[in-house]
């Protein structure tokens, strides 16, 4: 009887590893599944190498400005000019590994940006300069985690919360991210203060085939605390894995 008793627990012992081993290996597949979504929407806009041409619109209390970029991708080496307008064309920023630079035209001068200057606003814009270079890596910041399953406005989305690792140096508390559920394109973005205040939200609409593969061409960031303000980012041309050469990304080159 002794030794029945000891058979029944055992197995009952090995089911309930066996049971955890499966739940461990599934919650493990759907943390990779987790962040593979995540870097690749992180990546939409840029590949082994890209050129966008994008147009930028500025809303706020001063009134509405234009302004037209270019932008060049390689890698993690990154190159955003403005063309238009007259008085603001040539302004570009340079992103070469960690060190990011700031051409200035007007004055001839290259300046090397801090990394605390990062977050500060890109020509009076809703955007900052890590926006627009991508200096911070989501799946490399942020820990990944579901927030909601489910429809939004009646279309099937996946929404994830991404929060700090200890050891990131990020401005943001929590940064919460609407994936649609068919084609797997971010719908919503929204940025978070270590309060879990809203600050700003980045929607993403109107989108279209460009490049061989199928993005949002309109992104509207809107800061939750100026009623009204608003930056739309319109993509008008994008090439992905195209031939750049190095020395577009030359400081030398900048000016």
């Amino acid at each position: 009887m002794t030794s029945m008793r000891w058979q029944k627990r055992s197995v009952a012992m090995f089911l309930g590893l066996a049971l955890s081993s499966v739940a461990l290996m599934s919650h493990a597949a759907d943390d990779q599944q987790m962040r593979q979504t995540v870097e690749r929407v992180s990546r939409l806009f840029s590949s082994k190498s890209s050129i966008a041409t994008v147009k930028m619109q500025i809303t706020n209390e001063d009134g509405q400005r234009d302004i037209s970029m270019k932008i060049w991708s390689l890698g993690e080496k990154i190159l955003v000019r403005i063309t238009s307008p007259q008085d603001e064309a040539g302004t570009a920023i340079l992103k070469e590994g960690s060190d990011i630079w700031y051409y200035l035209p007007k004055s001839n001068r290259t300046v090397k940006i801090p990394p605390s200057m990062a977050m500060n606003s890109w020509m009076g814009s809703d955007f900052t300069i890590d926006d627009l270079v991508k200096e911070t890596f989501l799946t490399r910041d942020y820990s990944i985690s579901t927030f909601f399953e489910g429809k939004r406005g009646g279309v099937a989305v996946d929404e994830y919360t991404l929060t700090p690792k200890p050891d990131a140096a990020v401005v943001w508390g929590k940064i919460i991210l609407q994936i649609r559920k068919a084609d797997a394109v971010p719908t919503w973005q929204g940025f978070y203060d270590e309060d879990g205040q809203l600050v700003r939200e980045l929607t993403f609409s109107e989108y279209k085939a460009m490049g061989g593969r199928l993005i949002p061409t309109r992104l509207v960031m809107r800061p939750a605390d100026k009623a009204g303000a608003q930056t739309t980012i319109e993509y008008e041309d994008v090439a992905f894995d195209v031939p750049i050469s190095e020395g577009t990304f030359s400081l030398p080159d900048l000016k």
